[in-house]
């Protein structure tokens, strides 16, 4: 057995470092050590094929197509209009809307990436242009973007709750909306006081004979999130039923009432949505098989004995994982650490006592943050990019912005209260 965790070790290490795609490296670090342990690699097979045997998997695929199609478009736009309509009048306004927008699409992609992108393109040159520094633009919509993570339908809650060997999506979707709501506070009330310091000006009032038309775009906006959760908080139909037809009301309110791009674009979308599916589901595979190898080997069982040898108190343990996945995160992409650190860390957090729902929301949250810290800042990267300024200047601007989120990411950990208290009260406990 020693041998065989050396070679799953070593081997994921090396192949990380050579810069290997993750499902390879889970893949390939799989078999490697089936052949130490003698095992028949028909096994391994075998578990790929059953990590994609999953009817809750049809949801992601759902969800990624309707998130394309609505960033296609130019929902973004309505959006941040509509925020601009909330909070856009104060202080440091458009950091705010900036915020708030990132919210409003995030309950609609269920991505950060897609978040950054689609506000981002937006948000970053209007704030340049109203004299916003570049990098506070792209620092306050890069951490804005992670709340994409967090906010239903984020397609990363249903990995964990297929990680986690079965966790409620729809659980998963209530406990992440109070969560995300506190960080878009503490996000808020930063832009505030660092747009005061700044000093940056108020943003301009909205026109009253805009207003109309601003509330119908964005109330059609925000109905496909409404769709989503209403249907699968009320029983309606489960979540991959959800995303089914929050694809059909995506297409038609963009090809047929909005019009915003021509019908040709359809093969565009479909073509980036199949290649994100078909990335996707090879990393669910690679990773069941690798699961399957770290059960074998009896590592998770290892690590509660490990960490509960360090100390009995939760507040400690909690503390360790927090700081092990803000570590891995930085590095490595939020969805692989996802299906490879659950299986792992599973078993600690019940031997605590924590509710997999609850533990579902700190760790993606907690690897939502690794996506806007470098040297692999997903995020990070995207919006830079947009912003046309260096990594260094938005990690120095996204300081603040990582102070809080982290201290919001304790919050989390430390009061289950914030992400339990919808879902106890939609099912009754």
């Amino acid at each position: 057995m020693t041998t065989a965790i050396i070679v799953l070790t070593v081997s994921f290490v090396v192949l990380i470092c050579f810069r290997f795609p993750i499902a390879m490296v889970l893949a390939l670090s799989s078999l490697l050590t089936a052949i130490t342990l003698n095992i028949p690699l028909a096994v391994i097979g075998q578990r790929m094929i059953q990590g994609m045997n999953s009817y809750s998997l049809l949801a992601i695929p759902f969800f990624i197509l309707a998130g394309q199609i609505m960033s296609e478009g130019g929902l973004a736009l309505r959006l941040i209009n509509l925020a601009q309509l909330t909070v856009g009048a104060i202080r440091g306004g458009l950091a705010m809307v900036n915020c708030v927008a990132c919210m409003l699409f995030g309950n609609i992609s269920g991505s950060a990436a897609a978040d950054v992108s689609s506000v981002g393109s937006v948000m970053i040159p209007m704030m340049k242009k109203k004299n916003y520094d570049a990098d506070y633009s792209v620092a306050v919509t890069s951490a804005a973007a992670i709340q994409g993570v967090v906010m239903p339908p984020s397609h990363n809650m249903i990995l964990y709750a297929l990680a986690a060997g079965g966790v409620s999506i729809s659980s998963l979707f209530m406990a992440g909306i109070v969560p995300c709501l506190v960080l878009l506070a503490a996000l808020m009330t930063t832009s505030y006081f660092i747009a005061r310091k700044r000093g940056y000006a108020k943003g301009e009032p909205v026109q009253l004979k805009e207003v109309p038309k601003i509330l119908r775009d964005g109330f059609l906006s925000m109905m496909t999130g409404v769709i989503i959760l209403g249907g699968i908080f009320t029983g309606w139909f489960t979540a991959t039923e959800a995303g089914a037809i929050a694809c059909v009301y995506a297409f038609i309110l963009t090809f047929f009432i909005y019009r915003d791009i021509p019908f040709s674009r359809i093969k565009i979308i479909f073509l980036r949505t199949f290649r994100t599916v078909a990335m996707v589901l090879f990393l669910i595979s690679a990773s069941n098989a690798f699961a399957w190898v770290l059960t074998y080997l009896k590592i998770p069982t290892m690590l509660t004995d490990l960490l509960l040898g360090i100390s009995d108190e939760p507040f400690i343990i909690l503390l360790i994982i927090n700081i092990l996945l803000l570590i891995l995160g930085a590095p490595l992409d939020m969805a692989p650490l996802i299906l490879i650190m659950t299986p792992i860390l599973f078993p600690v957090v019940t031997a605590l006592g924590m509710d997999p729902v609850h533990f579902g929301i700190v760790l993606i949250l907690n690897l939502g943050i690794g996506l806007i810290t470098p040297p692999v800042g997903t995020v990070l990267f995207v919006g830079c990019a947009i912003g046309k300024v260096t990594i260094e200047q938005g990690t120095k601007a996204l300081i603040p912005f990582f102070i809080v989120m982290v201290a919001v990411l304790m919050l989390i950990t430390y009061v289950p209260s914030i992400s339990m208290w919808l879902p106890n009260l939609v099912n009754g406990s």
